[in-house]
């Protein structure tokens, strides 16, 4: 059966799986749809917190991220699994006891104050809504591999499904959606990870594959380092970032990821607090399962994209000797890799350097063919006059960083249903996360907001319809996001991380361990971390702020540390300067410490 046949098959199966899973849990009152009743056991909680977590980002985008930037991704292996621990220490059994649906409820009791609650319910909306424009693309860009769509219409497709589940299941139909989700995206990525462990090294587990000796006698990490530097790029295992910015970037993908609402909300879904230590415990190892993997399928996949599009002897491969089901040009027809034939001797040739407009960007593909048979881009510039005397080997080839865990099966030429395997992973890996971020946008404005802030008379029916509204609002939005992206997934999320960091993190610490934090101290901190961070990130990202420019060094992704900084240092001080919270509020905080006590859970 063909790679296209395999994947209608793989991807359908578990669309009408995840569909049948919502209908059968779809919730029926609003505490199934904020937190599925509270009756969730931890080990499936643990696996819909690792798919839930386990978004598009880390599942599509972190191995390509890393096969491009080396030892520099390590910030991102570290930052995104250590938040667990931080989390499971410190905030879930926590905010468990405290029993409430969502941060902002957390936020607005813990500070006795609506304006609190609205200052974190704005932070919610932010982080979610920048968080889920990466996992959008990531639908589009599985789509339009595989369905053979263009990615636009990919995403539309994403929504739609998302808008079943979600609105029509709430956290009860996501939660148990999710499970299976986790059960899906894991066998996909670790499966073609085994496969190429094998295929390079000789062994099994891509964990340990990365220091095994090929036939060269080299290590693999040996043989990344020279292949980069003979290609003009830079040492594999040196990096560029320097080593603040790596702390930083490190700190705030850590924090971010104790801060995520969406990840939050589902430690108020198990029955007791010890439940939501337990589950997070759970989930750490689930994550683990696909995070150790990935730094050996980073490697092995920039092996096999350099030697497979160089040849052996760096020469270079012929374009007309591909075929028209090649995974190049499968990949190119995607509008997601391009080959400008800069030296005009059709051949494909990959090194350091933009293949077209000089800056790195993406080419704007059109449907017209060049001399050799590839995609002509409407903006294709050699930059300078091409000279083989200074440029020996000039970079053709245009490769979105996104690509790779999707398209190493491809290249390493592995069974039809491994490369439709992972395909059904990577929907899996997006939808998850988007439907959990969807539901904390719909929740933070159904109940946090109409409920506790507006209109708080309305009824549990009427709370439930202002949910599935603004879920269907939030989809819309999220597609928009996806369709025009602010750069690619994993760029995307880290920002996301960065303004958790910076804005809710502090506010929670604070709330559970510092008594004599109040409203006014939270407030301000809350708007300095927000506001600060995004600035920063606005101006580097999209305003035109260079590297040069930088603060002490810290690229955008890292500087939710510093606003995570500036939030405790002016919260606390503001708190020092105007009055303690009311002494049943200290008492509060004072019983929260001690992690039990809490009610049971609603059945279902």
């Amino acid at each position: 059966m063909s790679v296209d046949m395999l994947s209608y098959l793989f991807i359908g199966g578990s669309f009408l799986l995840y569909i049948g899973i919502a209908v059968w849990a779809r919730a029926g009152s609003t505490k199934e749809f904020y937190v599925a009743g509270g009756g969730v056991p931890p080990i499936a909680n643990g696996m819909a917190t690792a798919a839930d977590w386990m978004s598009a980002a880390s599942f599509i985008s972190l191995a390509g991220l890393i096969s491009f930037i080396g030892r520099d991704g390590s910030a991102y292996l570290m930052g995104w699994t250590g938040g667990y621990v931080l989390l499971a220490l410190l905030l879930a059994p926590y905010l468990r006891k405290f029993g409430k649906f969502t941060v902002p409820d957390f936020v607005g009791d813990r500070y006795y104050s609506n304006t609190a609650r609205t200052i974190a319910v704005i932070c919610t909306i932010v982080i979610s809504f920048t968080y889920v424009a990466g996992q959008m693309r990531g639908v589009g860009i599985v789509f339009s591999r595989y369905l053979h769509v263009d990615i636009n219409t990919g995403v539309v497709v994403g929504m739609a499904i998302v808008f079943f589940y979600a609105v029509l299941g709430g956290m009860k139909g996501i939660t148990y959606t999710q499970v299976a989700q986790y059960c899906v995206l894991i066998l996909a990525f670790t499966v073609p990870a085994f496969f190429l462990s094998a295929q390079v090294t000789g062994h099994f587990l891509p964990q340990i594959g990365l220091g095994a000796t090929l036939e060269s006698g080299q290590s693999v990490l040996a043989t990344l380092d020279q292949l980069s530097t003979d290609l003009g790029f830079a040492q594999y295992t040196a990096g560029k970032k320097s080593t603040v910015d790596i702390f930083f970037l490190t700190i705030a993908l850590m924090c971010g990821t104790a801060g995520l609402p969406h990840v939050i909300v589902r430690f108020f879904t198990v029955p007791r607090v010890k439940d939501a230590r337990t589950s997070a415990g759970y989930a750490l190892i689930f994550i683990a399962l696909l995070y150790t993997a990935v730094p050996g399928v980073a490697g092995f996949g920039r092996v096999n994209l350099i030697q497979t599009l160089n040849g052996a002897d760096n020469a270079g491969t012929a374009y007309a000797d591909l075929g028209e089901d090649h995974w190049f040009k499968n990949w190119e027809n995607a509008g997601l890799l391009a080959w400008n034939d800069r030296n005009g001797d059709g051949k494909i040739q990959y090194a350091a350097g933009a293949a077209f407009d000089g800056k790195g960007g993406k080419p704007a593909l059109t449907e017209e063919r060049g001399e050799f048979g590839q995609r002509v881009a409407s903006n294709a510039k050699a930059g300078a006059e091409f000279d083989a005397a200074k440029q020996p080997f000039a970079n053709e080839v245009y490769v979105d960083r996104d690509i790779m865990v999707l398209a190493n099966p491809d290249i390493a030429q592995l069974p039809a249903w491994v490369v439709a395997l992972v395909a059904a992973g990577a929907v899996a890996a997006a939808l998850s996360t988007a439907a959990g971020l969807l539901l904390v946008i719909s929740t933070a404005i159904s109940h946090d907001l109409m409920k506790k802030t507006i209109n708080p008379n309305i009824t549990d029916k009427q709370e439930l319809m202002y949910a599935r509204l603004a879920a269907v609002v939030a989809i819309c939005i999220a597609g928009y996001f996806g369709i025009n992206p602010p750069g690619f997934v994993a760029q995307v999320v880290a920002l996301a991380f960065g303004i958790a960091c910076a804005s809710v993190f502090p506010t929670i610490m604070l709330g559970i361990f510092y008594k004599r934090m109040n409203t006014q101290g939270a407030i301000a901190g809350m708007l300095v971390g927000l506001i600060s961070t995004v600035a920063y990130m606005w101006y580097f990202v999209w305003g035109g702020g260079t590297a040069d420019e930088y603060f002490l060094g810290i690229s955008p992704g890292g500087f939710g540390t510093v606003g995570m900084i500036l939030h405790f240092i002016v919260a606390i001080v503001v708190a020092g300067m105007t009055p303690p919270p009311p002494q049943e509020i200290q008492d509060i905080v004072e019983d929260l410490r001690i992690p039990r006590g809490a009610g049971e859970a609603h059945a279902h």
